[in-house]
């Protein structure tokens, strides 16, 4: 089946938005739009030239160099860069050991930079649009299910705040409930997560002090902090049963404007939770000859939270075997062997379920993985997660 032509997903999100601003969407099965980011009665919806303009750059703050990431202030929104996200991924088990993965994920894309927004006295008018995929990997079912709702950052539809910490569009949120504890809730059709998180071991800084690199030019990056070890309890009920799972959990947020450079298409990420308390996040960014762009990194969080950085030169990632998608036709890696001489780490990554596609706004795969290997001579075993984007269709001009 040959790659199917996907449209640009910056005109994807355009056309969308400028779809809910003038009518109502109607939910597909496994995958919903709200169509609360606007309707025909609602005050304020006059201006569908919002969001043709989410495209433009030009204006908006961008990640040019090492800036101070102040905490609880940097879990909110940074409405001056264009994107932003928070993911949640994890993986969790019942008491018999039975496997789930999930994701929650929040993107906020800006319609205008500040120095445009209009005065608008409307509750109902905004610059900012929400989108969340909610997906849950059931390995023993051999079934991924994969949902998205898109919703304006006004009228109490969708928003992200620092104090006290929440994301949330509609019901789907993440909130703080305490000190370094927080509850992640999701349904949609007939499943359903409430977790409590916990974090054990305070926000990680990736890159250069939460300065991460993504290309050589001035601003072709991003500020980027994570929660490796999120300690997670709670109930997932599914397909008409309801399971006590616990595990662990990880949290993304980065926040930019254009990240990707001319030739990068898209990119391979890896959340990996080791046995022994220690975690890595790696990311190699493909170029379009087929290369790995130099500017791909990671780093090594050690038991007692330490980080090491890790340069491209430091680690090597080897693809053992692919999927095809028989939605999209994309040809996905779907076993890989990572090498770290440096550390003395050779792992092997194998996918709970090959099809963890997300075939939504984009299509993308990201879904949980099975680890072993060896960490200073001894064995090690772990759980993680992977996404991989621009195999459907380029990534750039999107991030």
């Amino acid at each position: 089946m040959p790659n199917t032509p996907r449209k640009p997903q910056s005109l994807y999100w355009m056309a969308l938005l400028l779809t809910l601003l003038l009518s109502a969407c109607q939910p597909a099965a496994r995958s919903t739009i709200s169509a609360e980011l606007a309707s025909p009665s609602a005050p304020g919806n006059s201006d569908p030239v919002l969001a043709l303009q989410s495209d433009s750059d030009s204006s908006f703050a961008r990640a040019d160099g090492p800036a101070p990431i102040v905490f609880p202030d940097d879990f909110g929104a940074h409405p001056e860069y264009q994107t932003e996200w928070w993911y949640y991924t994890g993986n969790l088990r019942t008491q018999e050991g039975r496997h789930f993965g999930f994701q929650l994920t929040f993107f906020r894309r800006a319609l205008l930079p500040p120095a445009l927004w209009p005065a608008r006295p409307s509750r109902w008018g905004t610059t900012q649009a929400y989108m969340a995929h909610f997906a849950i990997t059931d390995t023993r079912a051999g079934e991924h299910v994969a949902f998205e709702r898109l919703s304006r950052g006004s009228a109490g539809l969708a928003g992200a705040q620092a104090q006290p910490y929440q994301v949330w569009l509609e019901d789907w949120s993440i909130e703080q409930t305490g000190e370094r504890e927080y509850r992640l809730i999701a349904a949609q059709e007939d499943v359903r997560l409430d977790l409590t998180l916990r974090d054990l071991k305070g926000p990680i800084l990736q890159g250069d002090a939460g300065y991460s690199q993504k290309g050589p030019q001035a601003g072709n990056a991003s500020y980027y902090f994570s929660q490796t070890r999120l300690q997670s309890q709670g109930t997932l009920s599914i397909a008409g049963a309801s399971y006590p799972v616990s595990g662990y959990s990880w949290m993304d947020h980065e926040y930019s404007t254009s990240a990707l450079s001319p030739g990068q298409v898209g990119w391979d990420w890896f959340s990996i939770q080791l046995e022994d308390q220690s975690e890595l996040m790696l990311f190699q960014i493909r170029r379009d000859d087929g290369s790995i762009d130099p500017f791909s990194s990671g780093a090594y969080i050690a038991s007692d939270g330490s980080s090491l950085p890790l340069s491209r030169e430091d680690f090597q990632i080897a693809v053992q075997a692919t999927w095809r998608s028989p939605i999209t036709g994309a040809v996905y890696p779907a076993r890989w062997h990572i090498n770290i001489p440096r550390l003395r780490l050779s792992l092997e990554l194998t996918p709970h379920l090959a099809d963890q596609e997300l075939d939504l706004t984009y299509a993308y795969w990201e879904g949980a993985v099975a680890i072993q290997g060896q960490l200073a001579g001894s064995q090690v075993l772990g759980d993680g997660y992977v996404e991989m984007t621009g195999y459907s269709g380029s990534m750039a001009g999107e991030f």
